[in-house]
């Protein structure tokens, strides 16, 4: 049996992949999204060739190959723009998804939710870790000194 060809892909379609792979979504997100929105079936193999940063993808045309280091600068510089890398975006999402599954009675969700917002307002997701006294200053540290161990009470063991 023959293998049907693959489609070719308009402009359109071509500009969608590349912004899409520059964007770090998978060949195989790609092909669904293709699939979905231009209604051409295309395999995660094919869609590879147009990631210039694959071996698939080295013989890319300069056109394509700029718009996709374009996409990919411009992705990286602007992450505001990425409602989710936000953290009050994220509790705000995790606090509608809480009062929903409370309303349903599905209580053992909610529970888990609303630790993942206190773990979220607890920066509890990042590798810095802040131990400060009263009002953010340095916290108090007793010296200690070979006497005052010794000079310890032994309570009647001794």
């Amino acid at each position: 049996m023959a293998k049907r060809p693959e489609p070719t892909l308009n402009d359109e379609a071509r500009a969608y992949v590349v912004a899409a792979l520059a964007c770090f979504d998978p060949p195989g997100v790609v092909a669904k999204a293709v699939r979905e929105e231009f209604g051409l079936q295309i395999t995660p193999q094919s869609v590879e060739a147009y990631d210039p940063t694959k071996r698939a993808g080295r013989k890319l045309s300069a056109k394509w190959r700029a718009m996709f280091e374009e996409t990919r600068e411009k992705f990286l510089k602007d992450s505001a723009s990425i409602g989710a890398s936000h953290k009050n975006v994220r509790v705000r999402a995790l606090e509608r998804m809480a009062r929903r599954a409370e309303t349903q009675g599905n209580l053992v969700v909610a529970a888990q939710l609303y630790e993942q917002i206190a773990k979220e307002m607890g920066n509890a997701y990042t590798n810095r870790r802040e131990l400060t006294g009263k009002d953010g200053k340095d916290l108090p540290v007793a010296p200690v000194s070979a006497v005052a161990i010794f000079a310890l009470p032994d309570n009647g063991r001794g």
